[in-house]
């Protein structure tokens, strides 16, 4: 149906179709059809509001529209789903964004999660104003009739996350607020077509699409009248919308989310039997202009909405800034400080009342309201024709504003000057001036504050930036800055304010953003050692930055009396509150992902180690612990490869340690997890050493783990002989691992150390061997991980290369040396050293006159004097109370035996036992 307020208009759209194209052809279709759109819309019984997303002018007719309308029910464009948390901004400092979390996915491609989709909400916005005017209004309830949060990622199954820009690495912290989240916005209005946007923004002489927006919608928009903004409005939606490429799968959802949303107010129409006069749908210009058959109150019903998935999804709030925003919707850098701006300015010169929730943060009180809304006329008058008069009126030359713009060029020179420019006040009126020159030559009468902060970056940026912050980022920041939400301690989750509860002893801000330093003194003040949890616990889950110890430690048996935090909770409160999607304390999301590591389907015996040991020191008691080991232990006995050996040597090592010190008995799971370790790493060690991708210092930490552990598993029942076995099988080809052998069997005791050190010396007269020299040393320092004991032998090895090689040898030979021990064995060098330190004398003056230790040759033992009388028993009977103390405690009640024979100086128990003695020669002949 076509309304006939718009008959001029299509004659002229008709008519100048004629002329440009030479008759009727596409171009007469299109400009037709946008007319026919915004009859549609406006014709509409049920009012539609066409909104931008954080558009000033937007926001300015949204109130001066609810004011004058004082609608009954509000439609708003946002998921269906996020409707009970739009009660909490009031507790909430803004931009914030709504957001909905899903880290436990259930429909959708594991390699998505975590889901999570975000509405940032700033002041400046028409749908911040239909919230507050709703919720704060006394009969007036708000509906949200957007695809819900699940339905966003059902219908764009090929949303791919790894595809986006990591907003942290270009515009830090701030930008990156809304971390990796889908936006959903009210009023997306950019156009689609790449060259209708390059042609707007070439003919409107500016550089990006906020600039354009600013200068030919807002500006003029700001002061025109309801019908005006709303005829206008739906002509851009109309033109994106046709001038739009032939993207399919981007159409379809785009008529999806209109079909859903007539159908939801449909569905509440009919189920309330609200009068749609009554109602206001604010919605995208975008998507005011809509074809769908579905359009209207009277549309068709045949749209079917698809069930969720079995997603568990999580609600809250989270804080945003500008920057974020920008960053996420692809808006040019303080497009969004500039419009908060624009949006005061507006509110100034027209006087609206704006809408603010009671109570909002950063706002004055008002009186809560106690009257609903007005009473409605029963039948609206039609809507003039105010397109044609818009189009035909030559751009308004705003008065020149010297005052505001003398304000910003004395505000920017100031700023600069604390920022390390070289600043003065000539520059400032360069600015002035220059502001004025490129306005006129973009046809502007006033300079905007696109044209300002081309000026100032012309006439102040020099060849470098001194600071942090350059000329356009300080522009910014001075109209108006990277605004920064927060969410208030009331609409915090129950983990989040749990944390600021159990943190209150230290009476720290700690909601406001920056760092915050914090002692704890647990000997003074003993209450402080639960906010010491508290924060280990928030380092082990929380991002770096938020909780950063300075001075403390918490490790297996030590626990610091003393310690200093460097705190930032309320830079990371998005951190914080998606914790609270996973539990309600941080012990339960804790303990949740500790099981997510342990069984994970990738997890490595180190990590489920790891998770042990996390679990020992933050949770405390043996049962999640032991299930945990109990863990380990089964993955162990799954690994093929020896890739995590170290670490699980480190770990094993340190909870036997704790464990021995702190309980009366080992824990079965650590009794089972070294007996099975003690066979696999028998079983794979022949292997290893001949395996190239087993590098030495894993094969070290076999060893060390089966030398280390001998002695507990022999205890608990192993055999040594599985040990034997698998070092008499390996045999390496690499020169480090053939000296680790080496090492190995010197500690089993099938290779003496002279049988060691003489192998040493073949090498080095080998002169084909000597080049590889220094893997065979680093071999011997990895061997210092299972031996230690072999330190002197070490250093014995490596003075004889420098005291025998010749220096044509030597100095080509001495860089690898070097970067062989610094890079395979840095860890075990200090040991190393420490013997060398031990062996060599401490001053270079007694240097000349050192004997080596192994040059010296071995001194015979001492001879006994003549005439010493045969070595006896003599202590025993010179004091026979001991001995009779022990005997009469043995239950002997014998005496002394007195004899008057010669002392025996035989092994007299031989000849008194021989079956012995023939015993061990039948086993030693064997």
């Amino acid at each position: 149906m076509t309304g006939t307020q718009f008959t001029a208009l299509r004659g002229q759209l008709h008519e100048a179709a004629a002329e440009f194209a030479g008759g009727a052809d596409a171009l007469e279709g299109i400009l037709l059809g946008l007319v026919d759109d915004v009859d549609r819309a406006v014709a509409e019984p049920l009012e539609i509001f066409p909104v931008c997303h954080h558009s000033p002018a937007s926001a300015l007719a949204m109130a001066r529209r609810l004011r004058e309308k004082q609608p009954r029910v509000v439609y708003l464009e946002l998921c269906e789903d996020m409707a009970p948390l739009l009660t909490e901004l009031r507790n909430c400092r803004l931009p914030v964004a709504v957001q909905a979390f899903a880290s436990d996915i259930d429909g959708f491609p594991p390699d998505w999660a975590p889901l999570s989709v975000v509405a940032p909400v700033t002041e400046a916005s028409a749908e911040y104003q239909a919230i507050a005017y709703a919720l704060d209004t006394p009969g007036v309830e708000l509906v949200l009739v957007d695809r819900s949060s699940d339905h966003v990622f059902q219908w764009d199954p090929r949303h791919d996350r790894t595809d986006e820009p990591d907003a942290r690495a270009e515009g830090g912290d701030e930008a990156a607020l809304h971390g990796e989240a889908v936006g959903v916005e009210i009023g997306d209005l950019r156009p689609r077509f790449a060259e209708l946007e390059e042609h707007l923004l070439r003919h409107g002489k500016v550089r990006h699409w906020s600039e354009w927006w600013h200068q030919y919608v807002e500006v003029p928009l700001g002061d025109s009248d309801h019908d005006t903004y709303r005829q206008v409005m739906f002509l851009i939606g109309s033109l994106f919308r046709r001038l739009a490429p032939g993207d399919g799968d981007r159409v379809r959802v785009d008529e999806d989310r209109e079909r859903h949303m007539w159908t939801r107010m449909r569905e509440h129409l009919a189920a309330t039997g609200t009068d749609p006069a009554d109602c206001l749908y604010v919605c995208g210009a975008f998507h005011a202009a809509s074809r769908v058959d579905e359009f209207g109150v009277h549309g068709s019903d045949g749209f079917e909405i698809s069930p969720r998935t079995a997603t568990t999804w999580q609600y809250g709030l989270i804080p945003s800034s500008n920057a974020a925003i920008e960053d996420q919707f692809g808006l040019a850098s303080g497009s969004v400080s500039i419009a908060a701006t624009q949006w005061t300015k507006n509110l100034k010169r027209t006087r609206v009342k704006p809408y603010r929730l009671d109570g909002q943060a950063g706002t004055k009180r008002t009186a809560a309201k106690t009257t609903g809304p007005a009473a409605l006329p029963g039948t609206a008058a039609p809507a003039e024709d105010r397109l044609s008069g818009f189009l035909q009126r030559p751009p308004v030359l705003d008065a020149l504003d010297e005052t505001e713009l003398l304000g910003w060029s004395v505000d920017i020179v100031r700023a600069a000057r604390r920022n390390g420019y070289l600043a003065s006040t000539a520059d400032a009126i360069a600015v002035f001036e220059t502001s004025i020159l490129l306005a006129g030559m973009r046809d502007r009468a006033k300079p905007t504050p696109y044209d300002f902060q081309d000026a100032a970056v012309t006439c102040i940026e020099k060849d470098s930036v001194p600071g942090r912050r350059d000329v356009r980022r300080l522009v910014e920041i001075m109209m108006g800055g990277d605004r920064i939400g927060q969410v208030g301690y009331e609409a915090l989750p129950p983990l989040a304010r749990d944390v600021h509860d159990r943190l209150a002893p230290l009476e720290l801000n700690l909601q406001q953003r920056g760092v915050r330093r914090a002692l704890l003194d647990m000997t003074s003040r003993p209450e402080l050692r639960a906010c010491s949890d508290v924060l280990w616990m928030l380092r082990r889950l929380m991002p770096g930055g938020a909780a950063r110890p300075v001075m403390g430690e918490l490790r297996l048996g030590e626990r610091s009396i003393q310690e200093s935090w460097d705190l930032a909770l309320g830079t990371h409160q998005r951190a914080l509150i998606e914790l609270g999607y996973e539990g309600v304390s941080l012990e339960q999301v804790l303990e949740q992902r500790l099981r997510r590591t342990a069984y994970g389907p990738q997890a490595t015996t180190a990590e489920v180690l790891a998770a042990v040991e996390d679990a020992t020191l933050h949770l405390g008691g043996r049962r999640l612990a032991a299930e945990l080991g109990t863990r380990a232990l089964d993955v162990l006995a799954g690994e093929r490869t020896v890739d995590g050996a170290p670490e699980v040597l480190r770990r094993v090592r340190g909870l036997l340690a704790h464990y021995r010190t702190s309980e009366p008995v080992l824990p079965s799971w650590i009794e089972s997890f070294v007996r099975t370790g003690y066979a696999h790493y028998c079983t794979l060690l022949p292997t290893a050493f001949r395996d190239e991708d087993a590098t030495v210092g894993q094969v070290a930490a076999m060893l060390g783990f089966l030398f280390s552990m001998e002695s507990l598993v022999l205890s608990l029942g192993c055999d040594r002989t599985q040990l034997e076995l698998a070092v008499a099988q390996a045999h390496p080809e690499d020169p480090a691992k053939t000296a680790l052998l080496w090492a190995a069997q010197v500690q089993l005791g099938t290779l003496s150390r002279g049988e060691l050190r003489a192998r040493c010396d073949e090498l080095l007269a080998n002169p084909l061997v000597v080049p590889s020299y220094p893997r065979y040393l680093s071999g011997f320092v990895h061997a210092l991980e299972p031996v230690p004991g072999l330190a002197d032998v070490v250093v014995e090895a490596v003075s004889n290369a420098f005291g025998r090689l010749p220096d044509p040898v030597l100095l080509p030979w001495l860089p690898v040396l070097i970067t062989t021990l610094r890079s395979n064995a840095s860890e075990l060098a200090p040991l190393l050293i420490r013997e060398a330190g031990r062996i060599f004398p401490a001053r270079l003056a007694a240097l000349d006159a050192w004997v080596p230790p192994w040059h010296t040759p071995p001194a015979a033992p001492p001879a006994l004097p003549a005439g010493t009388a045969a070595r006896g028993a003599a202590l025993l009977p010179a004091h026979p109370a001991t001995c009779d103390a022990l005997a009469e405690l043995l239950g002997s009640a014998e005496g002394w035996t007195t004899t008057n024979a010669p002392a025996e100086t035989g092994a007299a128990l031989l000849a008194a036992h021989p079956a012995t003695a023939d015993a061990l020669a039948v086993l030693m002949a064997r």
